[in-house]
């Protein structure tokens, strides 16, 4: 029975060898360095059962006792697993590759083609998480990851965290050796573990480990169907580095499953109608809104209930929920508004308490915001579906009125209660705080506008005149800005502030976990699925955070994903750099030392250098505002041929 199974699997070794090599020679012609080949697979069809024998021999009677006969059409394990991931419609595999998952990683370039899914090639496995993050904010349906065992997964954690808080779906597959026996030295050993989607369990939502290929279907169908469910987060699936690799006797005895999507869950009827009611009737209610427009419909229907109640909106910016120039949109006026309001509605809002309260270092309770009467409501499904350990879900807010489900399912009937709820008259009254609200929107745009001009000819490049040219260059575009880093507040929120952010994609949030080395990778995964839908992409990229995942910028490359790069070089991390001096002046010891440990200079960094040596355009470094301009616009053309760029600015700190 050993000599038979080891004749088994040369003979499928020497197969694979020779799919391989059939492969390869339909990517002779020569591309070039920038463009990724796509290797055509010998034949899509599985072998039959008679090449099988031919390849394998005939099993012995001893084999045949513990392993199946061949009937109808075998097939590679992993090619069924592409099956699977086909069904799915998964474009796109983010991964660095790996010893673990050989077997997948060939039959997706084999025998699926390289495409839906195809393998992106990744410097590091947070940056392929961080890709695929990016990816499902701006194409709205998630992509896959693949990460090497033990120490892949190690590595990947940090952008799976970044996407647990940011509430993205990702699928996260993750190469094993399970079976000790098969373990082939030190390394295989070290690379493997009983269960080792346990070191991210705690900011996953669901897990599974399956042993055959039908439960492989399963997961994989259910895992998808679990992550694409509100709260949508992060599932992994195991996948047997054996398994991949075994021969199935019959591809008709494996079913994949039907793939259903769940209706995602709105509020109670009685509370929305509830809700309505109060916010007709108050005088000066307040809508702050978050993690919510997953769709262009979403931010529609934020607009039609603000216009219905002639309601201000604070837009938190998770996503794009409401147009920055729509005059209900009232983010610079936050503090007076919530601090008189009489109702506060929180849709989809992560930190509510913290939003209705004022609290310092020091503290205990905090400071309450709002009036002792205001009535305080949350929409939003962060309860429903909560962990212990990683504490993202912030401070507990007591509130009047608590509904548990999707804020953009729920605005639909929230929508149709509150123009039940208007009498004719209500809506008068209502109408008439719109005068006021946009003479408050035009002060505050208008206020914005002479600020930016503040320093404009400065060097260092001021972030008002970097933002302000680059707008310039793309405001004609189809264009989405894919990546700030950590926070817009990086670069004092300019684009916010002054750019006319009209569409859900235009502007797609940050690292919401805080994980340094988010904005590089994010922005490729975004760019990507921006080219097929033909969007410009942008990223406004902090240096510090570049130098985590600067290898980003060659997997841009190296698949010609188009995508403007424009880097806020303050040579340091500028945040930190700040709250030390925060510290040093409260402790009255100077600020002179407050840039050791967090300058990154002496010697300056040049980024344009670093991206030519990955195969990007690249302009820069600049420290003339007047040459800023006249660079932007020759990046903005070689995007528009489909290939990335970058610009290189020497910037002020904010």
């Amino acid at each position: 029975m050993a000599k038979s199974k080891s004749n088994l699997e040369v003979g499928r070794r020497k197969f694979l060898s020779r799919v391989a090599v059939a492969g390869a020679a339909s990517a002779i012609p020569a591309v070039s360095q920038a463009t990724t080949p796509v290797v055509k697979p010998a034949t899509a069809l599985p072998p039959s059962a008679a090449q099988m024998t031919a390849e394998f021999g005939a099993p012995s009677d001893q084999l045949a006792e513990a392993t199946p006969k061949v009937v109808g059409q075998a097939c590679h394990a992993s090619d069924f697993m592409v099956d699977v991931l086909k069904t799915l419609n998964i474009d796109h595999v983010f991964s660095n590759p790996g010893s673990s998952f050989l077997g997948l990683h060939e039959s997706i370039v084999n025998y699926g083609g390289n495409t839906k899914p195809d393998f992106i090639t990744a410097m590091h496995e947070e940056s392929a998480a961080a890709m695929a993050n990016g990816y499902y904010k701006a194409a709205g349906k998630p992509a896959a990851t693949l990460a090497h065992s033990t120490v892949g997964l190690q590595h990947a954690a940090m952008g799976i965290y970044n996407a647990w808080c940011d509430r993205v779906p990702m699928i996260n597959m993750l190469g094993n050796t399970l079976d000790l026996t098969k373990r082939a030295g030190g390394n295989d050993w070290r690379h493997s573990a009983q269960d080792p989607v346990g070191m991210v369990r705690d900011f996953i939502k669901w897990d599974d480990q399956p042993t055959t290929l039908q439960g492989f279907a399963e997961s994989m169908v259910h895992g998808y169907k679990i992550a694409m469910t509100p709260p949508m987060e992060p599932i992994a699936i195991v996948v047997d580095s054996e398994l991949q690799e075994e021969v199935h006797a019959d591809r008709s005895t494996l079913v994949i499953p039907k793939y259903t999507p769940s209706v995602p869950p709105a509020g109670e009827a009685g509370a929305v109608k509830e809700t309505a009611r109060l916010l007709v009737q108050a005088e000066r209610p307040v809508i702050i809104v978050d993690r919510m427009a997953r769709s262009e419909n979403g931010m529609k229907l934020m607009i039609e209930l603000a216009e219905l109640l002639t309601c201000p909106v604070l837009d938190l910016n998770s996503r794009q929920n409401l147009p920055n120039m729509h005059f209900l949109n009232q983010n610079g006026q936050r503090g007076p508004l919530i601090s008189n309001a009489d109702v506060v509605l929180g849709i989809e809002v992560t930190d509510f308490w913290g939003q209705v309260n004022q609290f310092a270092r020091g503290e205990t309770l905090g400071r309450r915001r709002v009036k002792a009467d205001a009535k305080l409501i949350t929409i939003g499904v962060a309860d429903v579906y909560m962990k212990s350990n990683y504490q993202d879900f912030q401070r507990y807010a007591p509130v009047d009125i608590s509904i548990s489900g999707d804020g953009e399912a729920t605005l639909p009937a929230l929508i149709e209660a509150v123009k039940s709820a208007l009498s004719n008259e209500r809506k008068s009254a209502l109408a008439m705080r719109a005068d006021g609200f946009r003479k408050k929107h035009a002060d505050a745009y208008e206020a914005s506008r002479q600020a930016a001009a503040l320093g404009w000819d400065s060097s260092p490049v001021s972030t008002s005149r970097l933002c302000m040219d680059l707008w310039q260059v793309i405001k004609d575009e189809d264009w989405a800005l894919v990546s700030v880093g950590a926070s817009a507040a990086f670069f004092s929120n300019w684009p916010h502030r002054l750019w006319n952010i009209d569409r859900h994609y235009r502007f797609l949030g940050f690292g919401a976990g805080g994980g340094v080395g988010y904005g590089l990778p994010a922005a490729v995964g975004a760019a990507m699925a921006n080219k097929a839908l033909g969007r410009f992409s942008v990223n406004i990229q902090c240096d510090g955070d570049f130098m985590y995942a600067n290898g980003a910028l060659w997997t841009a490359a190296h698949h010609r994903v188009p995508l403007l790069t424009v880097m806020h070089n303050n040579r340091a991390y500028g945040q930190e750099t700040m709250l030390i001096q925060g510290v040093a002046n409260r402790r009255e010891r100077g600020i002179e030392n407050s840039k050791i440990g967090t300058e990154i200079d002496n010697p300056p960094i040049n980024y344009a250098k670093l991206a030519e040596g990955m195969g990007v355009w690249s302009a820069g470094p600049i420290l003339d505002p007047a040459d800023l301009a006249p660079a932007l616009k020759r990046a903005v053309a070689v995007v528009k041929k489909g290939l990335p760029a970058l610009v290189d600015v020497v910037t002020q700190t904010r």
